[in-house]
């Protein structure tokens, strides 16, 4: 039978915390878990804040791993970079399994406090930004919604001085051999990177001859399940916001589905794509 009576002390638990960290301390709990304020009396706005301020820890790490990863490329310490693009992509498995909890929030009940949130949207995202610039996607524009926060603005302004995650593969793929045009390595890293069909060409050779370039063809399939995963987000994000709100305006004053579908057209790293019809 059970002892339901287990005390862990005999086992050398601790449990006198008053001059020790405990796990609330460590973690910074009580700042975490008073971070929530909802505005209305609405039951399902703990759901909205709680699942936003969740992402966005999550996109916390994401920009955390995607920047170490960056860094590894840029000296050819390409093994563990690609640990942490594994790592990036199963942080976005999670953030997909996000949506399925707030989807069980219907459009009555979101009816309820969605005037309470004023003008603030998903869209104002200072960190999501930073992932979409990190990966590549640089849209100047999208730099006006953080024109009021000085530090966002410095932060994403920094950004687009660097050159982006896809950038580096390039420029690795370029010292281990690869035919990269001089107007790809050169360009101006503020800009989008544009689908080349000389770098398509490029990652044929490795596709054709993975045995020759397992590294580049390894580095390359990581990219390319990392993408999956954040298409499926956007997706996700797009049939959640149809499914709620319809096809209302968002309240930052995005055409709400309609913004979020143009965003499904975006490809991060077009060659990888488009290898796969050439070979």
């Amino acid at each position: 039978m059970a002892n339901n009576d287990y005390d862990p002390t005999a086992e050398g638990a601790e449990t006198n915390f008053a001059a020790r960290m405990s796990y609330s301390d460590y973690l910074r709990l009580e700042t975490i878990l008073s971070a929530q304020h909802p505005l209305s009396d609405a039951h399902d706005e703990m759901l909205f804040i709680v699942q936003h301020q969740a992402s966005e820890l999550w996109m916390r790490l994401a920009i955390h791993e995607l920047g170490a990863a960056r860094d590894a490329i840029a000296r050819d310490a390409v093994a563990p970079a690609m640990k942490m693009l594994a790592r990036v992509s199963r942080i976005f498995e999670q953030l997909n399994s996000a949506w399925d909890v707030l989807r069980t929030m219907t459009p009555s009940e979101y009816t309820h406090f969605r005037a309470k949130l004023g003008q603030s949207s998903g869209f104002q995202s200072r960190q999501y930004r930073l992932i979409e610039y990190v990966l590549g996607n640089r849209n100047p524009a999208m730099l006006k919604p953080h024109a009021h926060d000085a530090e966002a603005t410095r932060l994403l302004e920094r950004e687009l001085t660097i050159p982006s995650l896809y950038d580096e593969v390039l420029r690795l793929g370029n010292r281990k051999g690869l035919a990269i045009p001089r107007s790809v390595l050169e360009r101006d890293v503020r800009e989008t990177h544009r689908l080349n069909d000389a770098v398509v060409e490029a990652w044929r050779c490795v596709y054709e001859a993975p045995e020759t370039h397992w590294l580049l063809y390894e580095l390359a399939e990581k990219l390319v399940d990392f993408e999956d995963y954040f298409r499926r987000w956007r997706f996700n994000h797009v049939t959640t916001v149809e499914r709620i709100i319809g096809f209302k305006r968002g309240t930052g004053g995005t055409g709400g589905v309609s913004y979020l579908k143009r965003m499904l057209e975006v490809e991060l790293f077009p060659e990888l794509w488009r290898v796969r019809t050439v070979l």
